[in-house]
This record gives C-alpha cells, sequence and structure tokens, in this order.
C-alpha cells in the first residue's frame, strides 16, 4: 500500500494509514501488539494520531516505522510522512564561519623544470625501446614462406552432437512437489486470493517469519520434524505440504492454526 502519490489534503495520517493497513490485512490490534510487541493502549493511541503515550518523538518514530512494516507499508516513507506531519529532526548548528584573515595561503609553487625534463627522457627512452622490441617480435612472429599457419580456431566437430538444451522449470505444484526433500517436512504458502498475516516456527518453537504475504507472493519453510503456521486471512492462502496440496485450509477472514510433520499432508 502506498501513501505517497495523494495530495497533502487527500492523504490519510499517520494513524489512519497504519490503521486502514492492518484492516486490509484482516489483523487485530492484539495480534499487531504480539508481533510488535508494542501494548495494545500504545497501537490505539497511535491509530487515532494519538503520539503523547510513545514517549517522545524518537519513541514514536520508532514506532511508525515497527507498525508500518508489520502491517505491510512502507516504514521510510511513513516515517518521513510523521516527521513532516510533526516537526521533523531538529535542524544542526551550522559551525563558526572562519574569518578571511586569519587564513593562511600557501605561496604558489613555482615548477619544476628539471623534474620534468628528466620525466620526459625518460618517456622517450622508454617509447624507443618499447618500439624495437615490438618490432623484433612481430618479425619472430612472421611465419616462413611455405608454412602453414597454425589453426587456432577451433572447428566444431560435425560427429558430436550439439548440447541439448535444459529442460523449462516446473512451475505451480510440480515445482513443490520436485523441491521436496525426503528426510524433512517442507510448507510452501501461496498468497492467492489477497493479503494474510502469517506466522511460522519450527519444532522447537524457533520463530522461522513473521509479516503479511502480499497476494502473489509465496514462503517456503523446513525443518527435521514440524512446522506450527498461524494464518491471519487462511482462505486467501494455498499450501503445499511435502509436495501435495492442501485441499482447504479456512475460510477468507479466518485465523488458523495448523502444523504439519513429515508423514503430513494431513493437519496437525
Amino acid at each position: 500500500m502506498s501513501i505517497g502519490n495523494s495530495s497533502p489534503e487527500d492523504r490519510l495520517s499517520v494513524g489512519q494509514a497504519i490503521q486502514q493497513a492492518r484492516i486490509e490485512a484482516r489483523l487485530t490490534v492484539d495480534e499487531v501488539s504480539a508481533t510488535t510487541r508494542i501494548r495494545v493502549p500504545i497501537v490505539h493511541a497511535i491509530e487515532q494520531d494519538d503520539f503523547s503515550r510513545c514517549g517522545g518523538d524518537v519513541y514514536a518514530r520508532g514506532h511508525v516505522r515497527t507498525l508500518a512494516k508489520a502491517v505491510g507499508l512502507d516504514p521510510d516513507e511513513l516515517a518521513a510522512q510523521y516527521e513532516a506531519e510533526h516537526g521533523g529532526r531538529p535542524e544542526p548548528t551550522p559551525a563558526a564561519a572562519l574569518f578571511e584573515a586569519e587564513r593562511i595561503r600557501p605561496e604558489p609553487s613555482r615548477p619544476n623544470w628539471t623534474a620534468a625534463m628528466v620525466a620526459a627522457i625518460v618517456a622517450v627512452v622508454g617509447f624507443v625501446g618499447f618500439t624495437l622490441f615490438s618490432d623484433g617480435d612481430e618479425q619472430a612472429r612472421t611465419p616462413v614462406a611455405g608454412e602453414d599457419a597454425p589453426d587456432s580456431v577451433d572447428r566444431p566437430d560435425p560427429g558430436k552432437p550439439a548440447d541439448p538444451k535444459p529442460e523449462p522449470e516446473p512451475s505451480g505444484s510440480e515445482s513443490a512437489i520436485a523441491a521436496v526433500p525426503a528426510d524433512k517436512v517442507t510448507v510452501k504458502l501461496v498468497a492467492e486470493k489477497g493479503n494474510s498475516w502469517i506466522s511460522a516456527e519450527d519444532h522447537n518453537g524457533r520463530l522461522l517469519h513473521e509479516g503479511v504475504l502480499k497476494e502473489g507472493d509465496s514462503r517456503t519453510f523446513t525443518d527435521d520434524k514440524r512446522i506450527d503456521l498461524v494464518l491471519g486471512n487462511a482462505g486467501a492462502v494455498t499450501l503445499f505440504v511435502n509436495g501435495k496440496e492442501v485441499d482447504k485450509v479456512g475460510e477468507v477472514g479466518q485465523v488458523q492454526r495448523v502444523s504439519y510433520t513429515k508423514g503430513d499432508p494431513e493437519q496437525g
């Protein structure tokens, strides 16, 4: 979502832009708070363009960047809009001007004619030596009359078959099946019907990814034992588990929590 192309009169405020993007991503304030570690009352206040709870401009600017990233906005663009709407950064104090009288002007250096003459002589001697060497080397490479010049051009062997053209890479579900390792659990998510907030963890509970998966994008996760998923808009996401497409994960707008192991695609 872009907020920089509209006129200043029509452009959404920082808080309105965050709120609208969150709603379009089908995220609740609680989910955004859990993702960003920003407390729920502060998220509500920022969406109402109240930055007094942030503790100052530095913290407010950081919260704006974090929330923008969580709901799929450009952090730099939204932070710049915040600075424009709330006074921006303080201007640096210019350094004191130097007095012309205190500047020490070096005397102009005189040309060193001796060094220039030596350099010219060295250049001439080098050029003459290079010319003589090149002429002698050219004569040494000239073939004797009657001898065949060496054939340095590689000619194709008529009996050798042409290199086979590479097979085209499979796409869609075929690529998902071809890339599956046999000893791991592999989950591929494709946002085919809209944006969806997603979260993925391995069997140890380590966070692999968290954020908005935009329509048309995909993510693939692999683990030795299990992948745990949270889908904020389950109906918008198509799943491929261990190379097989899962028929239906959930409805549009529905939040689903699923887990998959090496023996699936049955839901865990």
